[in-house]
């Protein structure tokens, strides 16, 4: 599926998050038969889109209902000025998408800062979260990174086009493990090169604050939890993995040859521990 067949498939609605009406765009599927299946919850990070779980999130729908949101800031989300793209409101805008969609609790599988907000969410809330899948996410003081933080300067809404889009193919094309799809970089890259585009990159970029993951309360999180992690990432290395897996109870699964986007360097592994973890912990899960 190309991204421009991934946003006809999304759908939309519109949520509060701090007293702004923001609308939220996401993928969704599930099994036809109408089984009450458990729903697994697809959170991406900083600077990508829901189209992030292009190879993941469709293969789990047959057995799960399915939602992949684009956080409010990226993707086909609100992307207007006025409003805090920080993963403190992408944790209530996580809480108020589920309140309108009816789910109580849920599976998160998460992303970068979407897994700095899942964290947040499943310390929050943790009766509403009762398997959490971390992927090579924001924890702790891991973050922010020096690529992100410079996209957060003001002279990134005064780039001229051919200057963004070497940037964001320095983060795609060249941050892949091996050669890049081009569906890939391109469908990555298409939020950020309409005409809001730079605006919205800034705004999501200033946005990062590390102070959102240091002050979770982390032993709170009552979970089934798999790091399941790129074993190269520089960006946010293994070893953060392991202390999340080692302060929530849960365990590391590692992918080799995988930077940060891990789940495009090894897609099939990663589905393929996803399904195990989840056939391991079975039902609702949450008994940790």
């Amino acid at each position: 599926m190309n991204h421009e067949e991934w946003t006809a498939a999304q759908s939309e609605t519109t949520v509060t998050v701090d007293g702004h009406e923001l609308s939220v765009a996401y993928y969704e599927g599930g099994p036809d038969d109408g089984s009450d299946a458990d729903t697994l919850v697809f959170l991406h990070g900083v600077p990508t889109w829901s189209y992030l779980w292009r190879r993941i999130a469709p293969a789990f729908e047959d057995d799960y209902r399915v939602i992949a949101p684009d956080l409010v800031g990226y993707g086909n989300s609100d992307r207007r000025d006025g409003f805090d793209r920080s993963i403190r409101a992408q944790e209530a805008m996580l809480g108020a998408l589920l309140d309108d969609l009816g789910e109580t609790a849920v599976t998160l599988v998460a992303h970068d800062i979407g897994g700095g907000a899942a964290l947040r969410f499943a310390a929050s809330a943790p009766d509403r979260v009762n398997r959490l899948v971390a992927s090579n996410v924001v924890c702790y003081d891991s973050w922010p990174v020096e690529f992100i933080s410079g996209l957060g300067l003001p002279e990134t809404a005064e780039l001229d086009d051919e200057e963004l889009e070497g940037k964001l193919d320095f983060a795609f094309a060249e941050g892949t493990y091996g050669e890049a799809d081009p569906e890939f970089v391109a469908g990555m890259k298409a939020p950020w090169l309409r005409a809001d585009g730079k605006r919205a990159l800034a705004r999501a970029a200033v946005a990062t604050n590390t102070n959102h993951t240091t002050e979770i309360d982390y032993g709170a999180v009552d979970a089934d939890v798999l790091c399941l992690w790129g074993g190269d990432d520089v960006l946010q290395p293994l070893e953060y993995g392991e202390r999340l897996a080692e302060d929530l109870g849960g365990r590391v699964v590692e992918l080799d040859e995988a930077y940060h986007w891990v789940v495009e360097d090894r897609p099939e592994g990663y589905r393929e521990a996803l399904a195990a973890f989840l056939a391991e912990t079975g039902g609702s899960g949450g008994e940790s």
